[in-house]
């Protein structure tokens, strides 16, 4: 298990970096305050105490900051990660590997002292893929990267009358646990909605199926009917959470007919249209999502906490 022991951020590019402890990690952007912050997607930098402890070897007097990476590591093989890998930081914070080591077009100083440099062979770079606060002490570690699925049921939506913005949100509030492998817009009919998820489930393996749309009382809405047919095991505190969550906001939550259940490994919600409801029911199942996934897809150990 690793963790971080310095935290580090600079005014000015091209010096060494101070351990400030702790700093608010920004979405799509880096360390707050930090000069490197927004740099494509090398926005933070990683390297660990046991490479830096390579050049204390050499007899160099070094120390987190130095080589100006932002989060220096211990107890994590940095080097053994391949890119897209996804790594969780504290309770709140995910990241996305996307670069392993680097060029340097000129030498630092600690090269000519040395005759080498760690960083552009061991140092890391990655993307802020959640952001939140990230101090000295918080663990970090590989995080499992899920597949899933997008299905959005809409009669005009799949004629190319209106277009979805439902299943591009759900995409975009996905990605720090995984990579949306598989998007679809469909109309509200059953056989086809069941034979989609039938296929995910079974053929694509994903982990997670989302449906957006048809969960109403609409004559065309056979969202839940479709999933019913699917599924093997009905989950219900899923929806009833939401449901629950939503009374708070509006009455018209408890209209809503959206079922969770699972087909094998893989976990199928209904969620409603609108990105509005999505978000909202989107948001009251991503607080369970890393127990769920571990469990059904047995990437993690069940606990009674």
């Amino acid at each position: 298990m690793g963790k971080l022991v310095a935290v580090c951020t600079s005014k000015r590019k091209g010096e060494r970096k101070k351990n400030v402890g702790t700093v608010m990690l920004l979405k799509n952007l880096g360390l707050e305050g930090d000069a490197h912050a927004g740099f494509a997607h090398r926005q933070v930098s990683l390297l660990a105490l046991e490479s830096i402890q390579k050049m204390r070897d050499l007899g160099l007097d070094v120390n987190p900051g130095d080589f100006a990476e932002n989060l220096t590591t211990q107890g994590l093989d940095l080097l053994k990660l391949p890119v897209g890998t996804r790594l969780k930081i504290g309770r709140d914070v995910y990241l996305r590997v996307t670069q392993i080591g680097k060029e340097c077009h000129t030498r630092c100083a600690i090269y000519y002292q040395a005759g080498d440099c760690v960083m552009p062979k061991e140092g890391i770079f990655a993307e802020v893929l959640r952001g939140g606060t990230v101090s000295v002490d918080d663990e970090i570690n590989p995080y499992p990267r899920y597949r899933f699925a997008v299905i959005t049921a809409s009669d005009k939506g799949s004629q190319g009358e209106r277009e979805d913005k439902s299943g591009p949100l759900l995409q975009e509030m996905l990605l720090p646990w995984g990579d949306v492998v598989a998007y679809h817009v469909v109309p509200d009919e059953i056989d086809k909605l069941g034979e989609l998820m039938r296929k995910l489930a079974d053929e694509e393996k994903v982990d997670l199926i989302l449906t957006n749309g048809g969960t109403g009382l609409s004559p065309r809405d056979v969202t839940p009917e479709a999933t019913l047919q699917v599924i093997d095991r009905i989950v219900p505190g899923i929806p009833e959470a939401m449901r629950q969550e939503s009374l708070k906001i509006t009455p018209k939550a408890m209209l809503s007919r959206g079922i969770a259940g699972t087909r094998g490994k893989t976990l199928i919600i209904n969620l409603p249209g609108s990105p509005k409801g999505v978000r909202e029911n989107l948001q009251v199942f991503l607080q369970v999502i890393d127990h769920a996934l571990e469990i059904l897809t047995g990437r993690g150990g069940e606990c009674g906490n």
